[in-house]
């Protein structure tokens, strides 16, 4: 007996569907059209670097592809006004202050998180599931809306008036962290510890458990099993939350000026190379030279830590 198909239904099952269709010609684009696309894009940034060696008034009169034009035109006295001390405080003490946040605001969550992450994925307690699901939870917290709660905290303390009573109970000790470094690393910590603890407990739940029944049967305890066990193996994801916790303190601004405000000798690079425009912008053509300056460390940062970037946000970002 044969069958036949109406046009009809060959025409329903020829259609494609546009998801389909879309992804099919993304894959279907040359690399060479991606090189180009990649090329386009960096144009701006060639032209703020190019006008990072620019005069003032080189600036001013023309674009940077002019600069081609006259080559006696490129100086280094951008860059060098820039690390000086009578600009604004000079950029170079504010990259170290930049280190001084970053490097212990990435240490310390990543610190804090790999214990969290291990007691969440193979220690068994009571409410075990309910906290994990509420420091999760945190991560729809805005940062905007608690940065000056935060501050007020930390210039004042926490303190609760109890209705009816007048009753005033101190949740939070006055430390007096406005103004200091301090205040950012807290913040800073208390915004990335989330984060941190998902993907590594992501990660360190994926681990093959014959390897803890092992490290049990040879009378392992906790913190031996964490230590010898789990943290050599969390490297990749270890080493992947480093460069984004990083990037983002050494990048931030808004937490740094926020918490810090006018105590510029504790400004970050950030701040600094926003101040350097002056007033009413007199110095804005030393903005591309500072710019270019913060960016050294951030790219020392990645590539020396990027083999372990892709293979630590893979294994973190799915459980098995």
């Amino acid at each position: 007996m044969a069958v036949t198909t109406s046009p009809e239904s060959t025409k329903v099952a020829a259609v494609v569907p546009m998801g389909k269709r879309i992804y099919g010609f993304l894959r279907s684009i040359p690399t060479w059209v991606l090189w180009i696309m990649v090329f386009i894009w960096s144009i701006p940034t060639i032209g703020l670097f190019v006008n990072s060696f620019r005069t003032q008034e080189a600036q001013g009169a023309s674009g940077w592809w002019s600069a081609f034009n006259d080559p006696q035109g490129l100086s280094l006295d951008n860059y060098s006004d820039v690390m000086a001390a009578q600009v604004g405080g000079g950029v170079g003490n504010a990259l170290l202050n930049s280190l001084a946040i970053a490097i212990p605001a990435t240490i310390i969550p990543i610190a804090i998180a790999a214990f969290a992450a291990y007691a969440f994925a193979w220690i068994d307690f009571k409410g075990r599931e309910w906290l994990f699901i509420a420091t999760v939870a945190l991560l729809a917290i805005p940062l905007q809306t608690s940065l000056i709660p935060l501050l007020q905290i930390f210039a004042g303390g926490g303190h609760w008036t109890i209705p009816f009573i007048d009753k005033t109970i101190t949740f939070f000790p006055d430390l007096d962290l406005a103004g200091s470094v301090t205040a950012v690393w807290l913040t800073h910590t208390g915004f990335g510890l989330p984060f941190a603890i998902f993907l590594l407990h992501n990660y360190i739940s994926g681990l093959p458990k014959d390897l803890f029944e092992s490290a049990q049967i040879d009378g392992a305890n906790h913190f031996t099993t964490f230590w010898r066990l789990v943290l050599p193996l969390s490297i990749p994801v270890l080493a992947a939350f480093a460069i984004f916790q990083f990037l983002w303190t050494y990048n931030d601004y808004l937490i740094a000026l926020t918490m810090i405000g006018g105590n510029g000798e504790a400004w970050p690079v950030t701040i600094r190379i926003a101040s350097l425009a002056g007033e009413f912008g007199t110095r804005e053509h030393l903005l591309a030279a500072g710019a270019f300056i913060s960016t050294v460390i951030p790219l020392i940062v990645f590539f020396s830590l990027q083999r372990f970037f892709v293979r630590g946000i893979l294994a973190g970002s799915v459980k098995g």
